[in-house]
């Protein structure tokens, strides 16, 4: 029977989640990869245990982690029920609707048959009475926005979910959605968004400056770019990486020598500050004002150790900065 560490708190830093009450661990733990049926489930507990043990409180889930869809909530439910779920109330569990989850028109994108179905099988498989933020997974353009914010809102009002969140969403829609969701007085918190040196996205759709302005949180998932911006790939694409085991997320294609250049080049900066470039890749996120945590997938315990060193990394210079915009965007 697992027990925790009584010094989970001492590594770890939290940050208020925009301008609300909840607070969050700078970094958590995400069970996109390596959570479902095709993974080790003692390697699972072993990474949720290690998360925990250092301070990582908010485990990020979705209706169709896995593969197979769904396994990884299941899988994560299993941990709960026999380790963790003593623990419950130390915990922040988050979980989304909005992509394919089951046959038929009423398992995908943002209606409210399909939002709040799915919430109802998020936690049946979870074992769980609510989750603590309930995510909108993408834009659906074809569904009033009403209506998708109308269910976030049911969701709360229904005691399954504390607070709601949106993912993947611009920073047009998100202002939008914010007012709809005033108006309904739902607890509508934060952002997820892909967020990386190498993924400038919500810098360029709006949705960073909207975060800012609006007071929301924003957590930033795929922070090491599915593992470019570690030393996994300085020396050419491994036999046994991601890559080339699940080709899902990641293609060949995309580690062209323009981009292996760049990871190099990344590297030797992050060997000038002492850090590996995983760490400098998370405390750039980490540095920008409007980012509240990272997520961080993990498929070994040594792993998540090394990134929440990213915490108490020396802030970047300004010349740094440039340095980095210099080379990833280039």
């Amino acid at each position: 029977m697992y027990t925790a560490s009584k010094e989970r708190y001492t590594t770890m830093e939290y940050d208020h989640c925009g301008n609300s009450g909840l607070m969050l661990p700078k970094v958590s733990l995400g069970l996109w990869h390596n959570f479902g049926d095709t993974a080790n489930f003692e390697n699972m507990r072993k990474l949720c245990f290690t998360a925990f043990d250092s301070g990582i409180t908010q485990f990020d889930l979705a209706n169709n982690y896995g593969p197979e869809p769904g396994s990884a909530e299941k899988n994560f439910g299993r941990i709960l029920k026999e380790d963790l779920g003593v623990y419950r109330d130390e915990l922040i569990i988050t979980t989304k609707a909005g992509y394919e989850m089951w046959d038929g028109p009423y398992g995908n994108w943002g209606s409210r048959k399909y939002l709040l179905a799915s919430l109802d099988q998020s936690l049946k498989r979870m074992g769980l009475d609510y989750v603590d933020i309930f995510y909108h997974h993408r834009m659906d353009p074809d569904t009033p926005l009403e209506e998708t914010m109308g269910a976030l809102a049911s969701a709360v009002q229904s005691g399954k979910a504390i607070y709601v969140g949106f993912s993947n969403y611009d920073g047009e829609t998100l202002k939008k959605a914010t007012a709809i969701l005033k108006d309904l007085h739902c607890p509508f918190v934060i952002n997820q968004n892909r967020y990386s040196i190498f993924d400038r996205t919500v810098e360029k759709n709006g949705l960073k400056k909207a975060t800012a302005e609006l007071q929301k949180g924003l957590i930033t998932f795929s922070p090491l770019a599915q593992g470019q911006l570690t030393d996994r790939y300085l020396h050419g694409i491994p036999e046994d990486s991601r890559i080339r085991t699940d080709g899902r997320f990641l293609k060949e294609s995309t580690l062209d020598e323009h981009r292996l250049d760049q990871i190099r080049k990344l590297n030797e900066l992050a060997a000038q500050r002492g850090e590996k470039l995983a760490e400098m890749a998370l405390a750039w996120l980490l540095q920008q004002k409007e980012v509240t945590s990272v997520l961080i997938g993990a498929s070994k315990t040594q792993q998540i150790l090394d990134n929440i060193k990213a915490i108490s990394s020396a802030p970047l210079t300004e010349e740094e900065l440039k340095l980095i915009d210099e080379i990833s965007l280039n």
